[in-house]
This record gives C-alpha cells, structure tokens and sequence, in this order.
C-alpha cells in the first residue's frame, strides 16, 4: 500500500517527527502519542514554551481568542502562532503544531496535526494525525472507532489489500495538504494521499491514492488530478 509515513508526511513539519521515523505506517504512532508528549515536553525551550502543569506545554505566541471558553488536558503541546478559538475541547494527547487553527467547538484527542494545519469549525479529529497545511472544512469530522467495536483493517479498495492494525481505535490519516470539504465523514481507518482534494458532503472510507479528487457520487469517483 502506497500509505507510508514517508510517502505521506514532510517530517520538517511536526515536532513528532522522531516518533515518527520509528514506524512504517502512521496509525502506529497513535498509541505512543501520550508518552512521546510527557518525554518531550520538559525538553522544550523555555523561552518558546510556557509549562502550564499536567504534562500541558504552549507557545508563548499561541493566541487563544476565549481561554474562558477552552477545555485543554494533558499530555498536550501547541505550537507557536497557533490559533485556538472559542468552545474548542482539547483532550489530551495532542501534539498541535506551529502556525495551526483549532477552531471554534472544535474537538481534538489523541492526535498529531502538523504545522499549519486548520480545523477551523465544529470539526471531531480523534485518534487521527493531519499532515502540513491539511484542511477540514467546516463540520468535517473523523469517525475513530466502528458501530461493531471490532479493530480497525486499512483497506485499499482499488487493490484488495487490507492491513489489520491491532487498534480498535483510528481516526484518519490525512497527508499534506489534503483539502477536506465540508461536512464530509471520514470512516475509522481512512488515509488519504497528500494533495488530495475531496469535495463536501463525501462519505470517505479506506486508501485514497495521492492527488486525487473526491466527489460525492454514487460509488465514490475518485481521479487523478494528473
């Protein structure tokens, strides 16, 4: 399957990037986000960072609109520049990165969103890494864990390979510069190749090639911008 971590992502982006190397696939990374967040975070330079307690690290130059408004729980860091609106929950287990948008009631767990990533409106990103300049429009959200409880099995619909993760629990795996368009769902298990552009209201599942475009028809038509 064409769904390496070193086909998708530009490992220059993310603070996550030695954590990364480690694995093949990107969903292999999500149960040691926790821990990878712990070890870093007293790591980090003081003079960018501020430790809020609770394993919680954020830039100084990270602009919350209404921290009134805001849940955040630890292990979490955000990056410099990064942008967090108001009602904006995030769970814990979040590595955000720098110059990113966590937007209004917008929910984030267990993730790893690179640099200048926007999830800017009523967006769920769970169990999910977001790769550099990603995009979830308005109302898009990442469905993490299937209705039978069962793992999940990454699935290449176009070749009939399936790859049995272990996990019960995987959001999306989106590549750099994916563009998602509003109010789309992206199924447990969903990994779609960088510069991918999929249209609103689509009802995503399995491997989506790189470069693709996905429209909301019958059967999913999905082509090659090339």
């Amino acid at each position: 399957m064409n769904c390496t971590i070193e086909n998708m992502y530009d490992l220059n982006h993310t603070l996550a990037s030695d954590l990364l190397r480690k694995y093949v696939y990107p969903w292999e990374a999500l149960p040691a986000i926790g821990d990878f967040i712990r070890k870093m975070g007293p790591s980090l330079d003081k003079d960018i960072y501020e430790d809020r307690g609770d394993d919680i690290y954020i830039a100084r130059s990270a602009v919350f609109a209404n921290e009134a408004t805001n849940t955040v729980i630890g292990p979490c860091i955000i990056g410099p520049d990064t942008q967090i609106r108001p009602g904006a929950f995030i769970r814990g287990n979040a590595l955000i990165g720098a110059g990113c948008v966590i937007g209004n009631s917008t929910e984030i767990k267990n993730d790893i969103i690179f640099d200048c990533v926007e999830v800017p409106h009523y967006n769920y990103v769970g169990d999910s890494i977001l790769g550099f300049h990603a995009h979830m429009g308005a109302g898009s959200i990442t469905s993490n864990i299937k209705s039978d409880r069962t793992d999940v099995v990454i699935k290449d619909f176009s070749t009939g390979e399936e790859i049995k993760t272990g996990l019960r629990k995987i959001g999306a795996m989106l590549g750099d510069y994916v563009e998602v368009g509003c109010n789309t769902v992206l199924n447990p298990g969903s990994v779609v190749g960088p510069h991918t552009n999929i249209y609103p209201l689509s009802l995503i599942r399995g491997v989506i090639p790189p470069d693709s475009i996905v429209k909301n028809r019958p059967g999913l038509e999905t082509t090659s911008k090339n």
